[in-house]
């Protein structure tokens, strides 16, 4: 509850606050009393709302990526980045730009989309080669592994375009910035359907987490139970990647921080990790825009500065050596 209504502290403060403060009264016109030639009313409707929708979404679907993916892999430090799901996003947004002159951000959706579930699958299939099938370290190898790949196959065809190189470097850093709402309404229904699917697995991740053949002593189905995950990886940390860029650390910091709140049980560390991933997404994205105004950093810097001392308390720290 307490997270709730931080959350919602910050999506408030979120449009509010930038390099111009508006004020609560002009923000309800905006939203109920909406005039098209009022300039601050659409700089409410046009920009900051999209931007704070677009975090809430990028949000909770990094922490709900970063939960599956640790409890699927059983490897505290498994995040997108970790399993080539960014990389692989990366690349084909990439090739949309070099070879589609795609320019826009909701054309960066569907390629990155893409390119989430082909890295997603490759690393699956390598994972599974060999009579053990997908284990938990063949999976991360092989997710390390396709990384470096797709990241060379990125800087090559960078290098033979230094218009795509233009185009990418401001994607690539993360950023809510320049969000409209065209980018919002295409991610929102790939979110949800991830979301739904990575909630109802909260049960089979705690058999997982028994172990392969004790989950199966116990009647669960465990390519399904990976497959289900991975499907549900593809479409939040893809749709996420491809609305605000590569943010990294909260997919990979917000489940230890949750995990520290609830215990081991999925069932209430995957809706933690859904709420407090927005929180720290916002209140990034907030202070970007306050530090140097009036220009900004970019939200995936703030995340990185902020979650990398946090996580190495954690570690440190007697509960976080324990997970």
């Amino acid at each position: 509850m307490v997270a709730l209504v931080v959350l919602a502290a910050l999506a408030t403060a979120g449009v509010m606050m930038g390099s111009k403060p508006l004020s609560a009264h002009t923000v309800g016109d905006a939203l109920f009393r909406f005039d098209p030639s009022d300039t601050e009313h659409l700089v409410i409707r046009s920009l900051r709302l999209p931007r704070t929708v677009v975090g809430l979404l990028a949000g909770a679907a990094l922490g709900l990526a970063g939960a599956v993916m640790q409890g699927v892999a059983r490897n505290a430090l498994a995040d997108p980045g970790v399993l080539g799901v960014n990389s692989g996003a990366a690349l084909f947004v990439v090739a949309g730009i070099n070879f589609f002159g795609v320019t826009s951000l909701s054309g960066y959706v569907w390629f990155g989309l893409a390119g989430a579930a082909v890295s997603a699958a490759v690393v699956y299939a390598v994972g599974s080669m060999g009579a053990s099938g997908a284990t938990p370290l063949k999976l991360v190898l092989a997710g390390t592994a396709t990384t470096a790949v797709l990241t060379s196959a990125t800087q090559a065809v960078l290098l033979l375009n230094v218009s795509a190189f233009d185009q990418f470097r401001f994607w690539q850093v993360g950023s809510l910035a320049g969000r409209d709402e065209a980018v919002a309404w295409q991610g929102a229904p790939f979110v949800v359907a991830g979301a739904v699917l990575a909630l109802a697995l909260g049960r089979s991740l705690n058999l997982l987490a028994l172990g392969d053949d004790t989950a199966r002593a116990l009647g669960q189905r465990v390519v399904r139970v990976r497959l289900a995950a991975a499907l549900a990886v593809v479409l939040l940390s893809g749709t996420a990647t491809a609305m605000a860029g590569p943010i990294g650390f909260v997919g990979l910091a917000v489940p230890h921080v949750a995990r520290m709140l609830t215990g081991a049980d999925h069932r209430w560390l995957l809706p933690y990790s859904m709420v407090l991933a927005p929180v720290l997404v916002l209140l990034a994205d907030l202070v970007g825009r306050l530090v140097i105004r009036p220009t900004e950093v970019q939200v995936g810097i703030v995340t990185a500065a902020i979650g990398a001392p946090v996580l190495i308390a954690m570690v440190r720290s007697r509960k976080g050596a324990a997970l």
